[in-house]
């Protein structure tokens, strides 16, 4: 299964047809601009470093930096992963010490440049991105179909906040599927999926197939290319010790993490979809929502709070004032949870997967997670967007974190 498959189970917000065309035909046609929280420039422990890359995965790029400057990637920051297929610019940090090292690194389609002194960069340490994308092979009349999309979804409040292709995987829509196996501490399982799963088109299916059929761990290690580094370090690890479950737990905290963020993302995106598909309004708060905080176009989703009877009316004045947003569930232990028709849809998610809310704390400890509240609906910040002749459509806006220019995108375009 393919992305597009997978996505055609979410709902569009936007009932009007859609552009058509295609992204990323070149890396040039996807930009994105991480804008950095300031604080990062504050302290001398670590030099910030601008990282320029083009067609590169971002933890590829860091880890490759440091293999050639001879420090642990473990010693570099950064606040989020960037589109592999794209010319991306994202901060970096590293320990002062390393500077020089750094500095020295020559690697092609990645640049460089050293900005200043600052702390170390954790995830999350931005406020956002700004985003200039191409959409080539467009319809004749696609300014038309924009300009009309834009304008019925402003009326509804926004674009559906899903989260984009990239948390689940392009070619191999298999992350999600992973961390529900992993939430059930089935590590086997999870490793026969993670390492076996195959669709014919990319190299190392081949060795991918012939693992699911023989679960022949040295054979694997003679065939799986050397690029499916994450892999060939699990097969290691459970050559060494025979258990699944540490090989799991010996992947980078990251990429180990993506896993279980991955299948938050699938239940949000379905929560998502069926308050679409049921009617229910996302720019209007019922009594029972969570609502998030919205300063200056940017939610701040650790300031929440309850809908009741008494304060519905004063929260859709906040929401209709963009000074509040209407939120869905991001499963965990900890989770704000919702009540009332809001509550049951809730509920209705969680017993369909047949899992609960404390699954999510009985993982082992570096995957445990709390949960929290995303809001429903994207307000992309600054969309501007005009026609280039015999290229197709340009559109240039800014997007708070975790938000992805792929949901905006794809109820213009009508692109699973």
């Amino acid at each position: 299964m393919d992305y597009r498959e997978f996505f055609s189970r979410f709902r569009h917000l936007s009932e009007k047809p859609g552009i058509g065309g295609r992204i990323k035909v070149f890396p040039e046609d996807f930009v994105v601009i991480e804008e950095p929280l300031p604080q990062i420039f504050e302290g001398k422990r670590h030099a910030i470093f601008l990282l320029k890359k083009r067609n590169w995965d971002t933890m590829a790029a860091v880890k490759e930096i440091a293999k050639r400057a001879g420090i642990s990637h473990r010693e570099m920051g950064f606040a989020g992963t960037k589109d592999k297929r794209a010319v991306t610019y994202q901060y970096i940090s590293v320990p002062t010490q390393a500077k020089e090292k750094v500095e020295n690194v020559k690697i092609r389609d990645v640049e460089l440049s050293f900005v200043s002194y600052g702390r170390f960069i954790k995830l999350g340490h931005l406020l956002g991105n700004r985003f200039r994308i191409i959409v080539r092979e467009v319809g004749e009349d696609a300014f038309e179909r924009t300009k009309a999309i834009i304008r019925e979804l402003r009326e509804k409040g926004g674009f559906p906040n899903y989260f984009g292709y990239q948390r689940f995987g392009e070619r191999r829509v298999v992350n999600h599927l992973v961390g529900k196996l992993l939430l059930r501490g089935e590590f086997n399982e999870a490793a026969r999926l993670f390492l076996g799963e195959a669709d014919g088109t990319m190299e190392g299916d081949e060795a991918r197939r012939r693992f699911s059929e023989t679960e022949d761990v040295e054979l694997a290690l003679r065939e799986f290319p050397g690029f499916l580094r994450y892999e060939r370090a699990m097969l290691q690890v459970y050559r060494r010790t025979g258990s699944w479950k540490r090989a799991f737990l010996a992947l980078p905290m990251p990429i180990l993490r993506i896993f279980i963020h991955s299948y938050q993302s699938y239940l949000f995106n379905l929560y998502l979809s069926r308050r679409i598909e049921e009617g229910l309004p996302l720019n209007e708060a019922l009594v029972g929502d969570i609502v998030v905080q919205v300063r200056g176009g940017i939610p701040y989703r650790d300031r929440t709070y309850r809908v009741t009877e008494t304060n519905v009316s004063f929260v859709n004045e906040k929401i209709r004032k963009s000074q509040a947003m209407v939120s869905g569930p991001l499963f965990g232990f900890a989770m704000r949870k919702a009540r009332a028709l809001p509550g049951r849809l809730e509920e209705e998610i969680l017993e369909g997967e047949k899992t609960s809310l404390e699954a999510f704390k009985r993982l082992p400890k570096p995957m445990v997670e709390p949960g929290g509240r995303r809001e429903l609906l994207i307000r992309p910040i600054g969309l501007t967007y005009g026609c280039i002749p015999g290229t197709g459509m340009c559109f240039r806006f800014f997007l708070p974190k975790g938000v992805y220019a792929t949901s905006v995108l794809r109820e213009i375009m009508k692109d699973h």
